[in-house]
């Protein structure tokens, strides 16, 4: 009997962060090329400052779409961000 040795699929993690401020983008952008899912707690920096929290997620938007990603709103407080191959459904139960 011939042995197969399958190669160890890459592991997804899924985490979760406050988005405080616009200086967490390079961390958030890391964690997308390493095929992370995100969700973004967006509370701490709409509280502080709105407008830097709208161009934080206009700048996440076309940095996931250009790697084939999604991103949508969970509700009030949060924003999920997912790598190339994983979409969010937006359909109604």
């Amino acid at each position: 009997m011939e042995e197969t040795t399958e190669k160890p699929k890459a592991q997804m993690y899924v985490k979760a962060f406050p988005l405080r401020s616009v200086d967490e983008i390079p961390k958030i952008k890391d964690e997308m090329h390493k095929n992370s899912i995100i969700i973004l707690r967006i509370t701490p920096l709409a509280q502080k400052n709105v407008e830097e929290l709208r161009k934080v997620v206009e700048e996440l938007y076309t940095y996931v779409v250009s790697l084939g990603g999604d991103i949508a709103r969970l509700g009030d407080e949060r924003v999920i961000l997912t790598p190339p191959g994983v979409k969010v459904w937006r359909g109604l139960l």
